[in-house]
């Protein structure tokens, strides 16, 4: 082959090994790889999270200046969603730098980097239209690096900042203390009170976890099983909407809401409790003040 033939077959070479990061089509009609969902206004709870893995093969700046980061070809999700009187916010948290594209209901493109702070990205309409929201969420970095986020869908704001790699803490001492119980144990419930709260989205556990809760546990029982079938009964009374986080026995991040038996108390039941360390958080499902409430520990009921 002549060497002018040889450079030529060369860069055209090269052009095709670096096309998939830019000449790629995003699939602006497919479902979300992490899902979708459909929203009314004034949906509970709020927000919507949903854990996925952000980055991709596609370079966002692609589709604008204003976009950047790498992203998927595919939406990383999708929402359905019918608007009211409320403005919308869509959020990402993660301990990267991650970026966030969406396509609205109108055909229009909407990018940021760090809006949220703490690199965290999110773009909000004040008036949103009704109809499918497509969802990228992207990240600085390496071509198909990818790494864990949260995606936030609210009615109410933006997802709080968080410090890098701050999390529910199961090493640290339980600010309210600790009890030693055993299967059988009087009186029953054992009931401890707790100013339910704290500065972490327990949402970066990812699964169903909700709601603002502290760095180490509200509280620990470390639990000795007997040879009956008696549930280990965790549960919350409060006037205030509270949730629950409980590392068990086994090392596993058990959340609940709303499953208690009054208001919008929450509760989690083990029906076969390991013998172990159960760590306990309560939290408040929206972020502010510290709320009083009584964690209960019982093997016959629920608050």
């Amino acid at each position: 082959m002549h060497k002018l033939g040889l450079a030529a077959a060369t860069v055209l070479a090269l052009g095709l090994m670096a096309a998939p990061a830019h000449a790629q089509r995003l699939n602006t009609g497919a479902t979300g790889t992490f899902g979708q969902v459909r929203l009314n206004s004034g949906f509970t709870p709020d927000p919507h999270n949903v854990t996925l893995n952000a980055g991709g093969g596609y370079d966002a700046s692609g589709i604008s200046a204003e976009c950047g980061g790498y992203i998927n070809t595919r939406p990383s999700f999708s929402l359905r969603y019918t608007a009211g009187e409320l403005p919308l916010y869509i959020g990402a948290v993660s301990d990267s730098d991650t970026t966030l594209v969406v396509r609205a209901p109108d055909g229009s493109w909407h990018c940021d980097d760090d809006s949220a702070g703490n690199l965290n990205p999110l773009v909000s309409w004040e008036a949103p239209r009704s109809g499918r929201y497509q969802i990228w969420v992207g990240r600085f970095g390496m071509l198909n690096e990818t790494a864990a986020a949260v995606l936030h869908i609210s009615e109410i704001g933006g997802p709080a900042t968080q410090v890098s790699g701050e999390t529910p803490d199961f090493s640290l001492d339980p600010a309210y203390g600790s009890a030693d119980l055993a299967a059988g144990f009087q009186p029953d419930p054992h009931t401890r009170e707790i100013s339910a709260g704290g500065s972490i989205d327990a949402s970066v556990l990812g699964g169903n976890c909700v709601g603002w809760v502290a760095r180490a546990p509200d509280y620990r029982v470390n639990w000795t099983a007997g040879s009956g079938s008696l549930p280990l009964v965790f549960s919350v009374q409060s006037d205030s909407d509270t949730t629950l986080v409980i590392n068990d026995a086994q090392g596993n991040w058990v959340c609940d809401d709303d499953g208690g038996n009054v208001g919008l108390n929450p509760s989690l039941s083990f029906a076969s409790p390991a013998s172990g360390q159960y760590d306990v958080w309560v939290g408040t499902f929206t972020q502010g003040q510290l709320q009083p409430s009584v964690l209960h520990v019982s093997e016959i009921s629920s608050q």
